[in-house]
This record gives C-alpha cells, structure tokens and sequence, in this order.
C-alpha cells in the first residue's frame, strides 16, 4: 500500500537544507526528529549514501509515510525504518547501534509547531546521546531578538496561535539559551530561503 504524504514545503528547502549538511556531514549516524512525510528523509539518504539516516516521528500516519518513501526510493537495504520517538517522551526509545554511530541530530520544521517544552526536551536528550564535537541542527524560522524577521513570519506566528496558543515561531536567543544548558554553543546561524534559518549547535562539553 502507497502511505506516502507529501508536503510541498520539502520541495523547495531540501536542496539548500542539504547544502548545509554537506559542510557538516562526514560519517555514522545522523537521527532526524520530526521526520514528518519522510521526504527529506529519503532525499538526504540517497545525496549522503556514505551515512546511515535514521528517521523518526510520533505519528504513526507519518511513520507509514516514512516507510512507503523507504520502499518507493528503493532504499528498503539501506535505510533504517521510522524510530516512534515523541520528543518529551524521555529518555528516546533508540537501538543501541544507532546510539553508538550517532554523529549528529536534526529537526527541521518541527519546534514552532509545538510547545517550548519540546524545545527543552530536544536539547535534554540531545545532550545526553551527542558526544563533545557532535551536531544539532535546527532549521525553521525564528525571531531575533524577539522581533519576526518579515512580515509573513508574523502572519506566520499568528496562524500557528490560532491552532494552540502553546505553538509559534520561537526567540532564537531563547533557543541558544537553552542549548547552553545543555553543554551546547551556537556555532552557526545561516540565511536560508523564505525567511528560515539553519542553526548548528555544537556539543562542547
């Protein structure tokens, strides 16, 4: 049976997403939280055939996504089914092969559609599996200094409101913040298209 979802949104960031990744990925595992349809999921995996990329999400929905999109790219021999991880649901459900090859962690999208709390969870647990040098990359749209960077991210964030008062586009210097109770250092900010940024957090202790 065909599950497969698809977002449109996948379309038009996975490549410039990719060409982050492509300066910081070099080996093992990388674990994606909120792996959503599963597209980007597949797309990373056949431009970094040299790494294994593990997704995940709490949807069984997305899950079944994920793995119709497995079958469908032909990846079935080399690429992991979903992990159901739900973010504040911790310590992560992980096999220990992957706990052992984890290079780095990714979220893209997720921690504006969903409660602080979550954001808080992700750098917890992410601080526990990454070693020192290791990554976590967010990517999404974010305030600066508690100011929406465009006019859209404000319609944006109001919107997301609309569905739970607990969602919305996060303060980046919240976020920093955050990682740095977490034995992180922002080591990077980059402009992305349509107002998103791609920020990598590094393990430093």
């Amino acid at each position: 049976m065909d599950n497969r979802l698809f977002f449109p949104a996948t379309q038009r960031n996975r490549d410039c997403i990719g060409d982050v990744l492509s300066k910081i990925i070099k080996k093992g595992s990388v674990l994606e939280i909120g792996s959503g349809s599963g597209e980007h999921g597949v797309f990373f995996q056949k431009r970094f055939p040299a790494i294994i990329w593990q997704t995940s999400d709490p949807d069984l929905v997305h899950r079944k996504s994920i793995s119709s999109w497995i079958k469908y790219e032909d990846l079935t021999e080399k690429m992991p089914q979903p992990l159901e991880i739900d973010v504040e649901k911790i310590p992560w459900k992980i096999p220990l092969e992957l706990a052992n090859s984890l290079h780095g962690i990714v979220s893209i999208n997720m921690i504006h559609v969903a409660e602080w709390s979550c954001t808080v969870a992700l750098f917890r647990e992410s601080g526990k599996l990454l070693n020192k040098g290791q990554f976590l990359i967010l990517y999404g749209p974010f305030k600066i200094c508690n100011k929406h960077t465009s006019e859209s991210d404000y319609f944006f964030d109001n919107s997301l409101k609309m569905q739970n008062d607990l969602w919305g586009i996060k303060n980046l210097e919240e976020v920093c913040d955050e990682s740095k109770k977490n034995g992180f250092f922002q080591e990077d900010i980059i402009n992305m298209p349509a107002n998103n940024f791609s920020v990598i957090y590094r393990k430093v202790s």
